[in-house]
C-alpha cells in the first residue's frame, strides 16, 4: 500500500477521534441495517402485502449487490481515492436509505435496497482503509477496536432499535434513520479525512464484476422463486443454467487474468479454503435463523416490534460473549478443536429449536437462542481469524476479500433457500379449506398474511393453522441448519490446521482491517 503520513507530516490529527467516531456512525448504520429490516419484515408485510419471495428480496438484494461489488469498490478507492469513493458511499447509503423510507410499493423497496447495497460496497472496505491516515501504529489498535465494537454492537442493537422505531412511527424510520447517521459520516469525511490512494493496485475488471453480479442474481432469483413457481419451472431452470454458466466464466477468467479481483488460488491453502467454507456455511445458518425467527415472535407468539427485538437478545449475547472469549479457548486448544466444537454446538442448538412447537412460549426458543449464539462466536470468530492466518502477508488483502465476499454470499444463500423452503412447507401444510380462492392464495403468501386474512374471515381456526404451519417449517429450516452446521464440522476437524498460524492478532475485525490496509481491500 502507498506510504501515508498524517496530514501536518510529524503530530497526528488533533480530530483523528472525531473522524473515527464519525466512521463508527457509518460502520454502526451497516451494521444493523440488515438485523433492523429483519424485525421490520412483518410488519411491512402486513402493510405492503409482501409475499415471503418479496420479503426474502427485501432483505437479499442489499446482500446480493453488496457481495458483488465490495471487491470493485475497494480497488475504485485505490485508485480514485479512498476518502472520494467513501464520500460517494455514504452519499449513495444515504440516498437509498431515503428513498426506502418514501417507497409505497414493495418493488421500490426493493429497487432502494439493492442501492444501498452499492453504498454498503464501497462504505465497507474504504472505511477501514482510511485509518492509517488518521492514527500511527501506536494508536491504531485502539481504533481498530473501537471499529470492530461498534460492528459487533450493530446487531443487537438492530432489533432494538428497529422495534422501538416500529412501536412509534411508520415502517419507513427503518430506513430513515441511517440519514442522519451517514449525513455525520459524510461531514466527517469532507472535513477531516486526508485523501489516499494506491495507483499500482489491480484495475477494476468490468466483465469480472458484471459475471459476479448477473451470476448471483440469477441463482438468487432462481432459490426464491422455485416454490412459487414449481423446482421444474422453465424460467427457474433457466436461470439456475444461467448462474452456473455465469458463475464458472468468473472462475475461468479470474484464473487467466495476472492480478485478479477475485483471486480463486486463494482457495489452495487448505487453511484457508477450510476456514472459508466453515465461516460461510455459519453466516448461511445465521442469515437463514435471522429471517424466520422475528415472524415466528411477532405473529405466532403475538410479541410487538420493539418486544421481538428484545427476544432476538440471547442469541445476539451468546454470540458476543463467545466471539470476546475465542481467542484465549484457541491459544488454549488449537482453532481446530474450537471451530469443530462451535459448529457442533450450533447444530445442537439448531436440532434442539427444531422441536419447538405452537406451544412452546418463549423461555424455550430463549434457550436454544443463547446457544445457538455461542456456537456462532466460537466457530466464526477462529474461523476467520485461521483463514487470514494461514496466508503470505503480501496477499492477506486479496484474502480478505475473497472471505468476506464468499460470507456474504453464503449470506444471501441462506436467506434466499431457507426462506424459500421456509415458504414451501408453510403453504403446503396451511389449511385453506372452506376460503375463496382468492382468499387462500393471499393466505399462502405468509404467515403474516394469514392472519390479516383470517382478521377479516373472522376465522380462528385458520390463525391456528397458520401459527402451526410456520412452526412446523421454521422446525424444517432449523434441521437443516443443524445438519449444515454437522456437515461443516466434519472437514473442519479433519483438515484445519491443529495449531494456530504464524501470523496472529487479538480477533478477527482487527486482522481484516491490517489486510484491508495491505491492499485497499
Amino acid at each position: 500500500m502507498a506510504t501515508v503520513t498524517h496530514p501536518d507530516g510529524t503530530r497526528p490529527d488533533p480530530r483523528r477521534w472525531w473522524a473515527l467516531g464519525a466512521l463508527v456512525a457509518s460502520m454502526l448504520a451497516l451494521g444493523f441495517d440488515m438485523t433492523i429490516l429483519n424485525v421490520a419484515l412483518p410488519t411491512m408485510a402486513g402493510e405492503l402485502g409482501a409475499t415471503t419471495g418479496q420479503q426474502q428480496w427485501m432483505a437479499d438484494a442489499y446482500v446480493v449487490v453488496f457481495a458483488a461489488l465490495m471487491l470493485p469498490a475497494g480497488l475504485l478507492g485505490d485508485r480514485f481515492g479512498r476518502r472520494r469513493m467513501l464520500i460517494t458511499g455514504l452519499g449513495v447509503f444515504l440516498a437509498g436509505s431515503a428513498a426506502g423510507a418514501l417507497a409505497g410499493d414493495v418493488n421500490w423497496v426493493i429497487a432502494a435496497r439493492a442501492f444501498m447495497g452499492i453504498g454498503g460496497a464501497l462504505v465497507t472496505p474504504l472505511a477501514l482503509s482510511v485509518l492509517p491516515s488518521l492514527f500511527g501504529p501506536d494508536e491504531r489498535t485502539k481504533a481498530v477496536g473501537v471499529i470492530s465494537a461498534a460492528s459487533a454492537l450493530g446487531m443487537p442493537l438492530g432489533p432494538i432499535i428497529g422495534g422501538w422505531l416500529l412501536n412509534h412511527f411508520w415502517w419507513g424510520s427503518v430506513f430513515l434513520v441511517n440519514v442522519p447517521m451517514a449525513a455525520i459520516g459524510i461531514a466527517a469525511c469532507v472535513l477531516l479525512l486526508p485523501e489516499t490512494r494506491d495507483p499500482a493496485s489491480p484495475r477494476v475488471d468490468v466483465l469480472s464484476t458484471a459475471l459476479t453480479a448477473t451470476g448471483l442474481g440469477a441463482l438468487i432469483y432462481a432459490i426464491i422463486e422455485a416454490p412459487d413457481r414449481g423446482w421444474g419451472d422453465g424460467r427457474v431452470l433457466a436461470m439456475f443454467a444461467a448462474a452456473v454458466v455465469l458463475l464458472a466464466a468468473l472462475v475461468l477468467r479470474e484464473r487467466q487474468v495476472e492480478r485478479p479481483m477475485l483471486d480463486m488460488s486463494l482457495l489452495a491453502h487448505r487453511g484457508f479454503l477450510f476456514n472459508t467454507l466453515a465461516a460461510t456455511l455459519v453466516m448461511f445458518v445465521l442469515s437463514g435463523l435471522l429471517f424466520v425467527l422475528p415472524p415466528y415472535l411477532q405473529a405466532v407468539l403475538g410479541h410487538d416490534a420493539f418486544g421481538t427485538g428484545l427476544r432476538l437478545l440471547p442469541m445476539m449475547g451468546g454470540l458476543m460473549v463467545a466471539a470476546r472469549g475465542a481467542h484465549p479457548v484457541v491459544t488454549r486448544f488449537g482453532p481446530r478443536a474450537v471451530v469443530s466444537a462451535g459448529l457442533v454446538v450450533l447444530a445442537f442448538a439448531a436440532l434442539l429449536g427444531s422441536r419447538t412447537t405452537a406451544g412452546s412460549g418463549y423461555g424455550f426458543t430463549a434457550l436454544w437462542l443463547s446457544i445457538a449464539g455461542a456456537g456462532f462466536g466460537f466457530s466464526i470468530v477462529p474461523a476467520m481469524d485461521g483463514a487470514l492466518g494461514t496466508l503470505p502477508r503480501d496477499r492477506a488483502g486479496s484474502g480478505s476479500g475473497l472471505l468476506m465476499t464468499l460470507r456474504q454470499v453464503g449470506a444471501a444463500i441462506g436467506i434466499a433457500l431457507l426462506g424459500s423452503l421456509l415458504a414451501g412447507v408453510f403453504r403446503d401444510r396451511l389449511d385453506v379449506t372452506g376460503l375463496p380462492a382468492q382468499a387462500a392464495h393471499a393466505a399462502g403468501d405468509s404467515v403474516v398474511a394469514a392472519h390479516i386474512v383470517a382478521a377479516k374471515a373472522h376465522s380462528t381456526g385458520l390463525a391456528a393453522s397458520a401459527n402451526g404451519a410456520y412452526v412446523h417449517g421454521m422446525g424444517v429450516v432449523l434441521l437443516v441448519c443443524g445438519i449444515a452446521a454437522l456437515v461443516a464440522a466434519l472437514p473442519a476437524a479433519a483438515f484445519l490446521p491443529r495449531a494456530t498460524a504464524g501470523r496472529q492478532a487479538e480477533s478477527t475485525e482487527p486482522d481484516m482491517v491490517v489486510a484491508a490496509e495491505d491492499a485497499g481491500q
